[in-house]
């Protein structure tokens, strides 16, 4: 009794690892046409069963090349990858798609997770590691690049609203980082490095909530550089962007003492 009951239990266990597309012994069961071996890749897809999924979509682009499900089978090729965290492939799979089909009626779903996948791609924790700040960087910086064209050239696309709370992000992270960089060389009195750092964190992210303090750095640094006539732009910045701040006045004392 406990031997069959056992061998029960093991065929129920069995027949749990096959899906709806595929044996118990993993083999796929394809479908007589596109549309359906596209639909089974979908079922997977969204059961998580994602070398499943992969085996399908890939089956529909080489069985049916002229199919409109070959091109669509691109598409979720690159949703797969996406699934899987594999972000730098998932980007570069949509980016072919928007190469291949600009006219699909997915090309902006496509643009938008070109931009999504590279942010995601980003670690969150880059900010640690100022020596590899550049590469750690290079992400975020190609999201935003991508999701600010998408938004910019379709701004009625229905995934335009998303693309921009995560391109807000994006580029609230790149000023964080760059606010951290220009403070890791103020701080060890790298002036050069410091200055073009706070630079490009007013160029590039006005607003960010260090504007004052980074005006302050960016004259203290050009003080130290011997640079007077910068120091004094940067504090004349302060008086006139930001006349309402409580360090106004400071910043009128230190240009008195630059005339």
């Amino acid at each position: 009794m406990r031997r069959t009951v056992a061998l029960a239990a093991a065929l129920v266990a069995l027949l749990a690892c096959g899906t709806k597309h595929t044996s118990i012994t993993g083999k796929i069961r394809y479908g007589q046409n596109a549309e359906e071996n596209y639909q089974a890749g979908l079922d997977e897809l969204k059961a998580s069963n994602y070398p499943e999924a992969m085996k399908f979509f890939e089956y529909v682009g080489t069985k049916y090349p002229f199919s409109k499900y070959a091109a669509l089978s691109e598409l979720r090729i690159a949703d797969v990858k996406f699934r899987q965290s594999r972000f730098a492939e998932s980007a570069e799979a949509y980016r072919l798609f928007v190469q291949m089909h600009p006219t699909s009626e997915e090309l902006d779903y496509a643009e938008f997770r070109v931009g999504l996948s590279r942010f995601r791609e980003a670690p969150d924790d880059f900010l640690l590691f100022p020596p590899a700040y550049e590469k750690d960087s290079r992400a975020l910086r190609a999201a935003v690049t991508e999701l600010r064209d998408l938004v910019t050239s379709r701004p009625d696309s229905k995934y335009a609203p998303e693309a921009k709370k995560v391109l807000d992000e994006a580029v609230a992270r790149l000023a964080r980082h760059e606010w951290y960089v220009a403070d890791f060389y103020y701080k060890r009195k790298r002036w050069a490095g410091a200055a073009r750092r706070l630079e490009t964190l007013l160029e590039k992210y006005p607003d960010s909530g260090h504007d004052v303090e980074a005006l302050f750095r960016l004259a203290d640094a050009y003080v130290k550089l011997d640079e007077r006539h910068r120091a004094k732009k940067a504090l004349q910045q302060v008086v006139v962007k930001h006349p309402d701040d409580p360090r106004r006045p400071e910043a009128e004392k230190l240009l008195a003492g630059l005339r």
